[in-house]
């Protein structure tokens, strides 16, 4: 699927990983609430993955109410499940979680993860994983709400310490408890990343 024309009739397109709960602190609502509101007042569109509930459905709210483009991506499973947003007027139902994954990635320019669970987590590390692969040069943003990730990075650092994370890889997630921030770090280099090669998905 060639979206290239719609990331750039909207701007750009960021890809929110987040948890399906809201966790035991207030500021990670605020933070999914927050990047929804930022996004739409920065021209872009929302990829995330389709559902109402916890985080993702706060971000995908706050990005509706404030006027931004919202591109659900859920599976049929959850769909039926009946935990799909049935406010994204563009919510695609797939049959797998790796198709899923795939649409994602391809109408997106960056990817910005949230607190959340251990799905949360393996997208980050899958979309980190591809890009070391040259499957894509697209930036991955990691926020750090409340600390939350504080252990996530300290092993991240510890592989990178022990010789398992080259230089380049560590410096390729993109860090930080600032949300505006990252996502102008994130948007800029996405920007910027328009003009490497198409990203490959096949491969994967």
């Amino acid at each position: 699927m060639n979206t290239n024309s719609d990331k750039a009739a909207k701007g750009w397109s960021l890809c929110v990983y987040c948890g399906s709960r809201f966790g035991d602190n207030p500021a990670y609502r605020a933070s999914a609430e927050a990047t929804g509101r930022l996004l739409a007042q920065s021209g872009g569109q929302l990829v995330y993955g389709g559902g109402r509930v916890g985080l993702m459905g706060a971000v995908a709210d706050a990005a509706l109410a404030h006027g931004a483009h919202v591109v659900g991506v859920i599976p049929d499973a959850l769909m039926r499940r009946e935990v799909g947003h049935d406010g994204v007027k563009e919510l695609h139902v797939v049959q797998t979680m790796h198709e899923r994954k795939m649409l994602m990635a391809d109408r997106s320019d960056a990817f910005l993860t949230l607190p959340g669970g251990i799905g949360t987590m393996e997208e980050v590390f899958e979309m980190w994983s591809w890009q070391q692969l040259g499957y894509h040069a697209k930036p991955v943003g990691l926020l750090n709400v409340a600390g939350y990730y504080d252990a996530l990075i300290r092993f991240v650092q510890d592989g990178y310490e022990r010789g398992f994370i080259s230089p380049e890889q560590h410096a390729a997630l993109i860090v930080d408890d600032d949300l505006p921030r990252l996502m102008k770090t994130l948007q800029t280099q996405a920007l910027a990343a328009r003009s490497a090669p198409a990203a490959d998905y096949s491969r994967t």
